[in-house]
């Protein structure tokens, strides 16, 4: 009786050794998962616009004006336009589909028809995008007066 129990003891030791070991081996798996992943990793899109904003100033009714906002790609992965809408159906955003490499710049272009618009306009384009955030907001100020 006193040799099985000497048994059981000397495996459990081994079972338990065996186990420390396959702990320590598994902890040592996840930091080389964790670090192949990071390296991996491709990173991400950021937009840089040179200007988040543009005021046409004064114009008279009717009146088609547009601007070009540019853009960097300021982030580590190409940076791909998903979409970019106005808050108004009077402007219109223009953009390549085509992906910005990194260290790239593009161009946005926003078209305002002013007919029909009188006075103090202000009007936003969400640019949503593979980046973070997805949304940049851009911002488009106009004076419109009335024809004489």
């Amino acid at each position: 009786m006193k040799r099985i129990v000497f048994v059981i003891a000397i495996v459990t030791f081994f079972i338990s050794a065996c186990n420390q070991k396959h702990a320590g081996t598994a902890g040592e798996n996840r930091s080389t998962v964790t670090e192949n992943t990071a390296r991996a990793d491709t990173g991400h899109a950021r937009i840089q616009f040179k200007a988040y904003q543009h005021d046409f100033g004064n114009m008279v009714e009717g009146e088609i004006v547009s601007y070009i906002f540019t853009f960097t790609n300021t982030g580590t992965a190409p940076l791909l336009i998903s979409s970019a809408s106005a808050s108004c159906g009077c402007t219109v955003p223009k953009y390549s589909k085509k992906p910005v490499q990194p260290g790239d710049s593009g161009e946005l272009e926003v078209v305002f028809n002013s007919r029909g618009k009188l006075g103090a306009q202000h009007k936003t384009i969400a640019v949503r995008a593979n980046t973070r955030p997805p949304v940049t907001l851009l911002i488009i100020t106009a004076n419109v007066k009335e024809k004489e």
